[in-house]
């Protein structure tokens, strides 16, 4: 019996140091990109409307991405490849002027910019039950017809490049249907224009991934179990505060030399 314990023991030994099989995400094809989104109509509520349409300028503060609505779809005639199309939704803030050299108002609108890649996905054929308990109701699975890889995409935060007013524009609704939740940070329903409309340039850098579930090979060395013990806080503010190092920085800029490096770099381009 102990002989027997001992050979056990020796097989978990292995096993946990040796290649286990995990149930994972790939990536089967991923694609980046820089785009710059020019002349993207900015749509605002009622109230916001209002104060477009008495403008004499803006300029464009910032911008963010607020959702990016994902739609994939088999490319006929090419097995494997998916179009994989992008509806994003932009939240910017403008600094509207409604007279010259009065203070600016800050007024917020959304923008929405549609873009398409094509990626490879691979093929799958089967249906896939999940263990999900469903009170009242079978398991879910997922339809063989919609067996497709899962689109993912990165954004980072969009460069607000330039803003402009134009006066009696041909006035478009929005291309699409927009989420509540979308319309819930505008602060309520765009309207569908005014006297005044507001075109924003934005500059987008972004990666689309195609990804499946696959089940793959990999060392497993051990269970990745914490080594420090979680301790609470129960230091009184100003104990606190005296920990922190004095900001030196914050009160002397840094010279061109700490910035550029050498002193001698040039940040101009051909």
């Amino acid at each position: 019996m102990a002989d027997s314990n001992t050979d056990l023991e020796r097989t978990a030994d292995t096993t946990s140091s040796g290649p286990v099989c995990i149930d994972a995400r790939r990536v089967y094809d991923s694609c980046s990109d820089k785009d710059c989104l020019s002349d993207l109509r900015v749509f605002f509520t009622e109230q916001g409307q209002e104060i477009i349409d008495s403008a004499v300028n803006v300029r464009l503060r910032d911008a963010d991405v607020l959702n990016v609505a994902l739609d994939i779809e088999p490319v006929p005639f090419h097995r494997g490849f998916y179009s994989v199309d992008m509806t994003y939704f932009f939240l910017v803030r403008l600094d509207v002027y409604t007279s010259p050299g009065s203070s600016p108002e800050t007024v917020r609108g959304i923008c929405v910019s549609d873009k398409k890649v094509i990626l490879y996905g691979s093929e799958g054929n089967v249906r896939i039950f999940s263990s999900d308990m469903n009170e009242g109701d079978y398991d879910s699975q997922n339809a063989p017809s919609r067996n497709l890889p899962e689109a993912n995409v990165q954004v980072a935060r969009p460069i607000a490049l330039a803003a402009r007013l134009k006066e009696r524009g041909r006035h478009h609704g929005l291309p699409c249907k927009v989420p509540a939740a979308i319309l819930s940070s505008l602060g309520g329903n765009p309207t569908e224009g005014g006297e005044n409309t507001v075109l924003v340039t934005l500059g987008v850098f972004s990666i689309v991934q195609l990804l499946r579930n696959v089940q793959m090979l990999i060392p497993a060395y051990d269970f990745c179990i914490p080594e420090k013990s979680c301790t609470g806080s129960t230091d009184s503010p100003c104990e606190m505060f005296s920990r922190i190092e004095f900001p030196t920085d914050e009160f002397f800029p840094p010279n061109i030399g700490d910035t550029l490096g050498d002193g001698n770099g040039c940040c101009c381009t051909d």
